[in-house]
């Protein structure tokens, strides 16, 4: 909402679409303000083509599986080699983002019971915008200091652990987890809606239509996971109808109580207000209930932060156990080293995929901040979703009378706007991003090129 702002002017912190049509710097990346339900709506849209594409690969190949498995099939192992390294990229800084806000969260709720702990402890040691407190007095300068976020680490390895115990997902506790969520969402636009302030929302777009693009590169990681929709076209009774009812319905949702949110949000306090914050709904809530004085807004804050605390829970969990099993499948396959292949004498996991998964994900959590962790997990999605979307294509090219339960309208029209789309979204984040980005790729395909592709299934055709 609020974007990200740097004392000087840099190309590496200017979104690349900038630089490219305007070829100036910025001094970091605009916020949407208001206009974050316009970018939220944006990318609904993007995440609905995309999701038909999903539904439209998972209905022709006959195994439950991710893009990695997808890609694996239709594209070949080198494709797939490269989005199952993207989906590394993406699980890893998806729940790195997840675990800094989840701190943010606990520090919250410990500052309701009036427990105040050391900031060195529990702030991220690199701060590319300083820190500062709710009166805007300066805490720590841009850059690095000599600090860990603990409650970030901490919940991930309590979760790695009990990924190795092994767990199953239960549609009930699913259910309850995401009722408890909307509970605490609707319990925040009706109770901060009352006090919502009409010239907070003047200008509604204060930086354009660019900013509503970066907001949407940004903000894309929330969305991540609505694709699972799509991979149950298989058991629809009529999925011709069914899948599109279902991903826009989900997505539709969504957007409703993402964009409610946003409103009541950039209405109760000024947008530029929450940059830089991980826990921007309970502090502004925080804010609100000091403001007014609120015994109940001070309660709501509590049922607000116990809902996003346990969805951010179901997050990780899930992410995680996606995480370790893209690197299982990636080891079958041969493409990585067999360790992360062997399983868990007692529990049957894939216990040192798991581990490293963990400690991957919570020493970063531990360091970086929100911001940072967050732009490389949209990058690292929203290119999984181009060559997902360049599958449907191929898979239509080549094998253009194979049976498909679910079969996308208007020929590629859904799977090029959904690439468009994407790289468009892509083009929101800053230039260092992309490098970063790249870099990834570059050792990803080094990996490849000199170790995976001499001994995966295919090695010995060769």
């Amino acid at each position: 909402m609020a974007g990200q702002r740097f004392d000087t002017p840099q190309v590496a912190n200017t979104p690349l679409i900038h630089w490219l049509i305007y070829h100036t710097a910025l001094n970091g990346r605009p916020g949407a303000g208001p206009a974050l339900a316009l970018s939220l709506v944006f990318v609904a849209i993007v995440c609905a083509f995309t999701g038909l594409c999903y539904a439209e690969l998972s209905s022709m190949i006959p195994i439950a599986g991710s893009s990695y498995t997808y890609t694996y099939v239709t594209m070949g192992e080198l494709v797939a080699w490269i989005i199952g390294w993207d989906l590394i990229l993406e699980y890893a800084f998806s729940n790195m983002s997840v675990s800094v806000g989840f701190a943010a969260h606990v520090l919250d709720l410990l500052d309701w019971f009036g427990i105040h702990p050391s900031l060195r402890w529990i702030s991220p040691a690199y701060l590319p915008t300083g820190l500062q407190d709710m009166a805007g007095n300066n805490l720590y300068d841009p850059g690095w200091h000599f600090g860990f976020n603990i409650p970030a680490f901490l919940i991930v390895m309590i979760l790695t652990v009990i990924l190795v115990r092994g767990i199953r997902e239960s549609a009930r506790t699913n259910n309850i987890l995401v009722l408890v969520k909307m509970i605490a969402i609707l319990a925040f636009i009706f109770a901060a809606g009352t006090f919502v302030k009409p010239h907070n929302w003047h200008p509604f777009m204060p930086n354009g239509w660019g900013g509503v693009l970066t907001g949407g590169s940004i903000i894309f990681f929330t969305y991540i996971g609505f694709d699972s929709v799509s991979t149950a076209a298989e058991e629809c009774r009529n999925p011709q109808r069914d899948m599109p009812i279902g991903i826009l319905a989900t997505l539709a949702a969504c957007t409703v109580l993402y964009g409610g949110v946003a409103i009541v949000l950039s209405g109760i306090v000024p947008w530029q207000s929450v940059m830089g914050d991980a826990a921007p709904v309970v502090n502004s809530l925080k804010r609100l209930t000091i403001s007014t004085g609120s015994h109940g807004l001070h309660w709501v804050r509590l049922v607000v932060l116990v809902g996003a605390m346990l969805g951010m829970i179901s997050s990780i969990l899930v992410f995680q156990l996606g995480q370790a099993r893209v690197w299982f499948a990636m080891s079958r396959d041969r493409l990585l080293p067999r360790v992360f292949g062997v399983l868990h004498p007692q529990f049957r996991t894939p216990a040192f995929a798991t581990w490293v998964a963990g400690f991957v994900v919570g020493i970063p959590a531990g360091l970086l901040d929100i911001g940072t962790v967050s732009n490389l997990s949209n990058i690292g999605t929203l290119f999984a979703f181009v060559l997902v979307s360049a599958g449907v294509l191929v898979l239509r090219h080549r094998e253009p009378n194979r049976h498909r339960g679910f079969r996308m309208p208007f020929g590629p029209l859904f799977p090029l706007l959904s690439i468009f789309f994407c790289i468009l979204l892509m083009m929101g984040l800053e230039v260092l991003t992309w490098m970063a980005f790249f870099i990834w790729l570059a050792i990803g395909l080094v990996i490849y090129f000199l170790y995976s592709r001499h001994r995966s299934e295919f090695a010995r055709a060769r």
